[in-house]
């Protein structure tokens, strides 16, 4: 699995869930959660921690945002060299599950429909972990 101070941004225009995906992911051990409420201030945090010599290693986006959706910001991630292999976890609602091949062929790492149980939340982090572990 991922190590415990592995660098994580958070990216949800609702603060219940942020604080619930921040909560999921503090009791799974990880130390270091950043946020953002939406994919504007995402990749714009993104880009800051890079320069900074932090980058964030894992996103977990929302899909449907303000300003910039989940969608978008992938592939902006995925069409920039110093991102292009981060791992990016989209969370979706059933409503948009059809447009999940979208996100598969954008290089989405992994996908979490919402609800989901903090077993799902860890198991599919897992998959994320075994797809991009060197």
């Amino acid at each position: 699995m991922f190590s415990k101070d592995i660098r994580i941004l958070v990216i949800d225009d609702m603060p219940s869930i942020r604080d619930l995906v921040k909560n999921q992911l503090k009791t799974m051990g990880y130390l270091t959660i950043f946020e953002a409420q939406d994919g504007e201030e995402g990749l714009s945090f993104l880009q800051k921690m890079l320069a900074d010599g932090e980058p964030i290693q894992l996103v977990i986006s929302d899909w449907n945002m303000p300003k910039l959706k989940g969608l978008e910001l992938l592939k902006k991630v995925r069409a920039s060299a110093e991102f292009k292999d981060l791992p990016f976890v989209l969370l979706t609602s059933e409503a948009e599950r059809e447009q999940v091949t979208e996100a598969v062929l954008s290089g989405v790492s992994q996908y979490i429909v919402k609800p989901f149980s903090a077993k799902i939340f860890e198991d599919k982090l897992k998959t994320v972990w075994d797809k991009h572990k060197k």
